[in-house]
């Protein structure tokens, strides 16, 4: 596995990060987690060099009552704690006071086994819940949390447009963000535009959606994939999408969501 830095934050990371919100399910309607399956991938993770696993308080789960994500990696990752780095996100949507961002932390840190989180993110900042989140004086939080070691490094995950993605880069110290980006939606959200300003500032940048929910992965129109094929016959659709992420050395780390093994193995060959 290759390691890149992750912008100012120092910690060296795996440029191919587990994102733990497409775990293989055994119940579709409720997203129970086959743990078996599960269990399987994250070792195999675990054996071929990723070190860096992303999940949130919802995943697998509800907005308001959280789900089985963070409990699972308590059992999946309790041998492995020192040597892997754990991202979670506070749920903003339930932030309505400062006292708020102290009581889900403590319940994500027990939900995850752990004293300390490695990357703490707030989730999903949009206009609405960037005024709650300020409302509730997220920086004072922030700087508590890390003040008091229950975090490490704090950084957000962003579904809004460019403009607003620099109020927020610009509104505190943060170390890294958290960003949709692949090769159709350079323009989407906060897009090139926002990630080259994030890296000008020294920020680490976690990639989501690197293949677009696996439309970049299969289901390409034929014309895209005979261009593809010309190009290098050898090459996967989703080894052009990574590639092109991993070929930008501004990203530190690309998330990927995985369900299966044949998934996690592909990728780790990428």
């Amino acid at each position: 596995m290759l390691y890149r830095e992750m912008g100012k934050t120092g910690e060296l990371v795996s440029i191919l990060g587990f994102g733990c919100m497409r775990l293989p399910i055994i119940d579709g309607k409720n997203s129970i987690i086959d743990e078996k399956k599960a269990t399987e991938m994250i070792e195999y993770a675990l054996d071929h060099g990723i070190n860096y696993f992303d999940t949130a308080y919802p995943y697998h789960g509800s907005m308001e009552g959280g789900g089985a994500s963070e409990p699972f990696l308590k059992k999946a990752l309790h041998n492995h704690r020192k040597g892997i780095k754990i991202a979670t996100k506070s749920p903003t949507w339930l932030i309505n006071e400062y006292s708020d961002f102290e009581k889900y932390l403590d319940i994500q840190l027990e939900r995850l086994g752990t004293d300390y989180i490695d990357f703490y993110l707030l989730h999903t900042l949009n206009t609405r819940l960037w005024a709650a989140a300020k409302k509730a004086d997220y920086a004072k939080f922030l700087d508590n949390a890390i003040k008091s070691g229950k975090i490490k490094h704090a950084g957000f995950s962003f579904h809004d447009n460019a403009l607003l993605f620099k109020e927020i880069v610009d509104s505190y110290d943060w170390e890294f963000c958290q960003i949709q980006h692949n090769y159709i939606d350079e323009n989407y959200q906060a897009g090139k535009e926002g990630l080259d300003y994030a890296a000008k500032k020294g920020l680490g940048i976690v990639i989501m959606e690197p293949l677009r929910g696996g439309s970049l992965a299969k289901n390409l129109p034929d014309e895209v994939l005979n261009v593809l094929k010309r190009a290098n016959p050898e090459r996967s659709a989703p080894d052009w999408a990574l590639s092109w992420l991993w070929n930008n050395s501004d990203i530190s780390i690309v998330l990927s969501g995985m369900t299966t093994m044949e998934q996690l193995e592909e990728n780790v060959k990428i």
